[in-house]
């Protein structure tokens, strides 16, 4: 198979991209390198990938990850942005992709509240350019990055799919939202099956500098005292990369198809009778901030020093990920404590940094 894997010099692509390519898959990579944050990150990660469809780096890629191919596949990269709609028609014309995995975006809660047009034009008109070029050349299956800021002020725990999601407080988790409904009526019209996986809280190596871990772990490093929010009253369902990117694939490799028991009167929130799927991807497991930060001191070897903040616009208290339909689906099962992910995260940290 060829697949277009969108954000490949992102923390998810870029991970998700070399699982494709260990398993004999041929892809192709776009990303528009932008400055979010450190492009030398980004460069660093399709270095990797590069290195690795070449063979030239031998490490094992995803321990005890279940891949079905018997060689390695391809890898080529496109820089472009997804707002560029007759490059990406072109692109979508030449390569007669077979699948694609979306995961380009513009990223963080905290950004929107300054660039709110970011986002529009990233994660509303870019995804619409993505949305045409399946619908023009026949893609079978389009899996896409949609997350848990969708739920907004719901404070039903854990997030159920099954549950409504209207209420967001950030304009990220609207765009994501909006690109839910896109997907379905692209699925309803045009019968091009869809799956949208609402991500919780990931991190691992060579994750985002602008999230919690990264950013504790470097002023910890540093000396520096680290910002906690809503005096650390926050609790997060925490998912390390390498369960993320297991219940990418393998949501990718099983298509969404038409649910034959959805009834309109009383209608289901993550099914239709369009091929149009709806998950969480998350670790089922919620982890208090402040334990979470206890865990980072105790691998450091380190106490942070901590400046508490009150709540952020934008933010929410708690998330909790309910997997169930993931997990009868395709038999999506997290199995990383966050005591291991840390420690694997530092491990790369110190290696990266030269620490």
């Amino acid at each position: 198979m060829k697949i277009l894997v969108t954000g490949a010099a992102g923390f998810i692509g870029s991970h998700v991209c070399l699982y494709l390519i260990a398993r004999g898959n041929d892809v192709v990579g776009l990303d528009n390198l932008n400055n979010y944050y450190d492009v030398s990150l980004k460069k660093a990660r399709l270095e990797r990938i590069q290195k690795f469809a070449r063979g030239a780096l031998k490490e094992n890629i995803y321990e005890g990850a279940q891949t079905s191919a018997i060689g390695m596949g391809s890898f080529s990269f496109v820089k472009m942005n997804l707002e560029d709609k007759s490059g990406v028609e072109n692109l979508f014309a030449l390569e007669k992709f077979d699948g694609v995995i979306n995961l380009a975006a513009q990223a963080g809660v905290r950004h929107s509240l300054k660039e709110p047009f970011d986002y529009i034009d990233s994660n509303i008109s870019g995804f619409l350019t993505i949305l045409e070029g399946c619908r023009h050349n026949k893609v079978k299956h389009l899996v896409y990055a949609s997350t848990s800021s969708v739920y907004g002020t719901n404070t039903n725990m854990p997030f159920s799919v099954e549950n409504p999601a209207d209420h967001q407080v950030s304009l990220y988790g609207v765009t994501k939202r909006a690109n839910e409904l896109m997907a379905h009526s692209y699925s309803h019209l045009f019968g091009i099956p869809t799956t949208g996986l609402r991500f919780f809280t990931v991190y691992g190596p060579w994750g985002r500098p602008d999230m919690a871990l990264f950013l504790f772990t470097k002023a910890i490093l540093d000396g520096r005292p680290i910002d906690v929010f809503n005096s650390g009253n926050h609790k997060r369902d925490f998912t390390f990369i390498d369960d993320i990117v297991c219940g990418v694939v393998c949501a990718f490799d099983n298509p969404a198809t038409p649910d034959p028991a959805w009834n309109g009167n009383c209608p289901s929130s993550c099914s239709s009778t369009a091929p149009w799927r709806i998950h969480n991807i998350g670790n089922g497991n919620p982890v208090e901030l402040m334990d979470y930060i206890a865990i980072l001191e105790d691998c450091l070897g380190r106490k942070a020093k901590k400046n508490f903040h009150p709540m952020q616009p934008g933010d929410v208290v708690e998330t909790s990920a309910s997997v169930e339909t993931l997990h009868a689906q395709v038999g999506y099962k997290p199995s990383t404590p966050v005591e291991l992910g840390i420690r694997k995260f530092i491990d790369w940290y110190k290696e990266y940094y030269g620490l």
